[in-house]
């Protein structure tokens, strides 16, 4: 999909890793995303999470050995999409993060992007 004609969709990166995020975050401008924020902590994550203004959200699976199910249950409850970022396979993950897409790390950020913008409701592609 030509990424000239989508509208620039929002996206929160919840990753604890500052050298990972940014990473994101750079492929995400590149492909003409909008980065909200970076939330490196469950609670920083709900309340932007919280304060809405998201069309998506590339969730890291643990955060500083913490899993991410309580983002991914809120991500769900609000009806977000997800993408679901994780060294593990996906059948390792607690039943929370199947509302999500799955990507298991390294991902390319041609992998990613691609799913991130199947993942898009149609009005923001």
């Amino acid at each position: 999909m030509n990424n000239s004609l989508r509208r620039r969709a929002r996206i929160l990166i919840v990753e604890d890793e500052p050298l990972i995020a940014l990473d994101l975050e750079g492929m995400l401008l590149d492909a003409d995303f909008e980065v909200v924020d970076i939330a490196g902590t469950i609670e920083k994550a709900l309340a932007l999470i919280e304060m809405g203004s998201l069309d998506a959200v590339l969730l890291d699976a643990n955060l500083k050995g913490t899993s991410s199910a309580p983002v991914a249950l809120a991500l769900a409850e609000r009806g977000l999409p997800f993408l679901v970022l994780s060294g593990y396979a996906a059948d390792q993950h607690p039943d929370a993060f199947r509302a999500g897409s799955y990507l298991q790390k390294p991902a390319s950020p041609v992998q990613i992007i691609k799913l991130l913008n199947y993942i898009l409701p149609e009005n923001k592609v």
